[in-house]
């Protein structure tokens, strides 16, 4: 595959591993930025905080965005993404354990692409990773990006 970039936001060490595992053993090779709370997701997409001075052109091919995180949870990082002109073209994938009805409503709502629950048997996960790999990382063509201001 490319090597577009993937900003997998998620801050279950566990949960990591397992995604980037899943990733590898399906031969999707691209980048993986990975950060660990809500704060963090936001200032690497607006280039803040420990990310001021990031090349703000280079941008993610797809969010893979859990919604249990400190400091902001993935519905209000969610929130900013899809009200921000820089970024709400961006397609955003709920990765979560959730099964919550009000949870899959309320990401959709806010503009998610996709919601996905992370399934329990590896081997299922792997299947689904492959699944979005094909899909978001591959077929997918994703909206042109936003003009800069000057």
């Amino acid at each position: 595959m490319t090597d577009d970039m993937i900003l997998l936001v998620e801050d279950n060490a566990d949960d990591e591993a397992l995604t980037l595992r899943a990733l590898k053993h399906n031969q999707i090779k691209n980048e993986v930025m990975v950060v660990r709370d809500g704060l963090e997701a936001v200032q690497f997409l607006f280039g803040e905080g420990s990310y001021s001075g990031r090349d703000l052109d280079r941008m993610p091919q797809v969010i893979l965005l859990d919604l249990k995180l400190p400091k902001l949870d993935g519905f209000e990082v969610l929130r900013r993404i899809r009200t921000d002109q820089r970024t709400r073209f961006l397609p955003v994938v709920i990765l979560t354990t959730s099964n919550e009805e009000q949870d899959r409503a309320k990401g959709y709502g806010l503009g998610a692409n996709s919601y996905v629950r992370k399934p329990v048997e590896f081997s299922e996960f792997i299947q689904a990773v492959k699944q979005l790999g094909l899909y978001w990382l591959l077929l997918n063509q994703n909206a042109p990006a936003a003009p800069r201001r000057v």
